[in-house]
This record gives structure tokens, C-alpha cells and sequence, in this order.
């Protein structure tokens, strides 16, 4: 008989892993070990990075809109050539490299400052960097879970994945932001770069038995028209691609403006936006814990179209808020839509074109779909940026959840979106058969 209280027993009842729960795999938990420090690390940045443009080099919305264009571009140049080679390579290496490349690129920032060299220009190149690392070394991490998880378990394990990035999402703010205002942002980016080191250490014990497709004789070029022409071809992926493109632009054209409606209008300090984005982490806990639910009683389809109503509805809010403590508020809740909109949104789309692709497309489809759905970000972050220097920050913040609304109702008219109401399933087949 058991000594511990009966609460603590209950307790530990209530979180026991079950006996097929995807964390009992080694290698799946290996990943998700890595996702859980990157994440947290990713939350200091998210805070840190801005916050150096915003405050410390006074940057205009129209610089900022830059500096998010900047980060987005590599998707346009690099995406559909970097899917090629993915297909060609081991893609766990190319994960690792990754992470120590960001790492890297992070450092630079501190560096810069303490040298006197720290300019909008600097930041400019940080960020293209960090853009060029997570269009490639992003996609092959996606690949990646595709070889541990099996395909049925994506969305639970997209969701689990969520969730790894929720808990930093909650703690992560608020001690970014304390971190912030003690050492200043651009120092607070060390912290990233020393989690970053670490989950690329992990990543290099994962073991996982990936075959590389041998070489086929085929050109660079016939195969990056192989996998573009697989997704126009696909029944799902060309809906997919237009629904969260439209919503990237959205998505980016607030982005660019909400640090600084947050930091000049509501008059937050760094360490109190740090805290107030606690809120971005409890709604996608609450979206990791309840996604996978949602999306198996509503299907991937119309969740998906949810996910995206959510986010528009705190984008509107916070633009129709007064200043004062019910702006504050305001802000809290719209950074608790996006968390739990956008984990709705990615959970059911990456398994969802995963789920109706061949493994030896799925380096060239993942590329190319995030291509097509990140492009429109940087005409979304620099109208954005002009939005909020020209007509006010709230008008971009409202363009953008109105925008986002009308999108939702555009997608659950869209018949092929909305009868999705399960994961599909595909079998792998040779390359040749989708060749064009």
C-alpha cells in the first residue's frame, strides 16, 4: 500500500503516461525534449529581438515592418531549392546544424552592442539569417517527426508538440521579460543561444532510420517541378496553401505593430509586455491540451477554420480597446486568441499535408508549402509597418483581424476545407509516379 496522501497519489495517477502514449517512445521523447528547450528559448527571443529594435534603436513601425520582411524573405528565395536538397540528405544533420547556426547568429547581437556597433543595419542581417536557418533547417525538423511518429499519430503528435512549446510560452514571457529588464535585451539573447546549444546536443542522440532516396539521374530542375507539381495536383494541398497563406499575411501584418501598441500606446514597460504575454502561453496550453480533442470531434478541416476566427477575433479586440487597464486587458486577451488560434491552425495543417504525401516527396512538399504559405508575410509585415506610421497602429492591428474574419468565413465556404472531417491516409509510392 502506497504511503504517499491520497491527493498526491491522485495527482500522479492524473499525469501517468499511458501505456501507448508517444512520450514512451525514446526517440519521439528525445524530440520533444529538444522542442521543449528551443521553445523556451525561442520565447526570450521573441521578446529580446524586437524590444532591441523598438527601444534601444528607437525603430519606426516602417523598420520594423522591415526587419519582420527581412526574416521572411529567405522563404521566398530559399524554400523551393532547399526542398530539393532535403530530399537528397539526411535531414537530422541538417536540424542539428540548425540550431547551432541560430545560436550563432543570436550571439552576434550582445556582441555587436558591447563593440558599439549595434545598428538597424546589423539587425537587418541577423534577421535574414535567422530567416535563411528556419526555412531550411524548419523544414527538415518537420520531416524529421515524420520518421519517428507514424502518420496516424500526427495530429496528437503535432499536438503534444504544442504543448512542449506551451510551457515555456506561460513561464517564458515573464521571465524574458524580468531577464529583459535586468541585463537589457540584447544580452537576454545569450540565454537563447545556451538552449539552443543544448537542444542540438539532444538532437545528435537521436537515433532514427532514415534511408536516403538514392540518386534518381533527374536534374535540380525536374525535381523541384516534381514537387511543385505534386502539391497543384493534390485534391487538399492548393486549398491549404491559399487559407493559410491569407493568414500569414493577416498574421504578420499585426505582428509587425502589437509590441508597439503594447510599449507606446498601452505604455508597458519591457518587463510588463513580458508578462502580459503569459497570456500567448495560456491559450496555447489550452489549445495543446484540448486540439486534439477539438480537431477529432470537428474534424482537421473545420478546426483549422476555427483556429483562424479565434485569432481575428483578439486581433479586432485589441484594435477597439481604449488605453488603460482595459487595453491591458485587451492585449492579454488577444495574445491568448493568437496562442490558441494558431495552435488550432498548425496543428491540423501540418498533418494534414503530411498525412497526403509520400515519404519521398515530403522534403520538396514541405518546402514548397511553405513557400506558398509564408510569402504573403512580408507584403503582410510591411503593409503592416506602413498601416501603423501612416493611418495609426490600431488601423493595421483592425485591418488585420478583419482581414482574418472574412478569411474564416472564405475557408469554411471553401467545400473542400470543410469536408475534411478526418486525417486522410496515402500510401507511399514511388517518385516517378508523381513526376510531371
Amino acid at each position: 500500500m502506497s504511503s504517499l496522501p491520497l491527493w498526491l497519489q491522485a495527482l500522479r495517477e492524473r499525469f501517468r503516461l499511458k501505456p501507448d502514449d508517444l512520450l514512451r517512445d525514446r526517440a519521439y521523447r528525445r524530440l520533444w525534449a529538444s522542442i521543449l528547450m528551443s521553445s523556451t528559448g525561442a520565447q526570450i527571443t521573441m521578446l529580446a529581438l524586437p524590444l532591441t529594435a523598438a527601444v534601444l534603436l528607437n525603430a519606426t513601425p516602417q523598420q520594423m515592418g522591415l526587419l519582420t520582411a527581412l526574416e521572411l524573405a529567405p522563404f521566398v528565395l530559399l524554400s523551393l531549392p532547399g526542398g530539393v536538397w532535403l530530399d537528397r540528405v539526411r535531414k537530422l544533420p541538417v536540424y542539428v546544424v540548425g540550431e547551432l547556426t541560430l545560436a550563432a547568429a543570436l550571439l552576434t547581437v550582445p556582441l555587436a552592442q558591447w563593440l558599439g556597433w549595434l545598428t538597424m543595419g546589423w539587425m537587418y542581417v541577423v534577421a535574414f539569417v535567422l530567416g535563411s536557418v528556419h526555412t531550411v533547417a524548419g523544414s527538415a525538423a518537420q520531416v524529421v517527426l515524420t520518421q519517428v511518429v507514424p502518420r496516424e499519430r500526427l495530429v496528437e503528435a503535432h499536438a503534444k508538440n504544442a504543448l512542449a512549446s506551451s510551457g515555456p510560452e506561460v513561464a517564458g514571457p515573464a521571465v524574458g521579460g524580468l531577464l529583459i529588464k535586468a541585463v537589457g535585451p540584447p544580452l537576454a539573447l545569450v540565454v537563447d543561444a545556451v538552449l539552443l546549444a543544448a537542444s542540438a546536443l539532444v538532437l545528435r542522440g537521436l537515433r532514427i532510420g532514415e534511408t536516403v532516396q538514392a540518386a534518381s539521374g533527374r536534374s535540380f530542375k525536374d525535381e523541384l517541378l516534381t514537387g511543385l507539381h505534386f502539391v497543384r495536383g493534390n485534391a487538399l494541398l492548393p486549398t491549404l496553401a491559399w487559407v493559410i497563406g491569407a493568414w500569414q499575411f493577416c498574421h504578420y501584418t499585426a505582428m509587425v505593430v502589437q509590441i508597439l501598441v503594447a510599449s507606446r500606446e498601452l505604455g508597458l514597460s519591457p518587463g510588463a509586455i513580458g508578462l502580459a504575454y503569459v497570456a500567448l502561453g495560456v491559450g496555447t496550453v489550452w489549445g495543446s491540451l484540448k486540439g486534439h480533442a477539438i480537431s477529432e470531434r470537428l474534424g482537421p478541416g473545420p478546426c483549422l477554420v476555427l483556429g483562424i476566427a479565434v485569432t481575428g477575433a483578439g486581433w479586432v479586440l485589441l484594435a477597439l480597446a481604449p488605453a488603460g487597464p482595459l487595453g491591458v486587458l485587451a492585449f492579454g486577451v488577444m495574445l491568448g486568441c493568437f496562442g490558441l488560434g494558431a495552435v488550432l491552425i498548425f496543428i491540423n495543417f501540418l498533418s494534414l499535408r503530411q498525412a497526403v504525401t509520400p515519404s519521398p516527396l515530403l522534403g520538396r512538399m514541405t518546402s514548397t508549402m511553405r513557400w506558398l504559405t509564408v510569402l504573403p508575410g512580408a507584403p503582410g509585415a510591411l503593409l503592416g509597418g506602413w498601416l501603423g506610421q501612416h493611418l495609426g497602429l490600431r488601423w493595421a492591428l483592425g485591418f488585420a483581424g478583419v482581414s482574418a474574419l472574412l478569411l474564416a468565413v472564405a475557408a469554411w465556404r471553401s467545400a473542400t476545407l470543410r469536408a475534411v472531417t478526418e486525417l486522410p491516409r496515402v500510401a507511399d509510392e514511388p517518385i516517378e509516379a508523381t513526376a510531371p
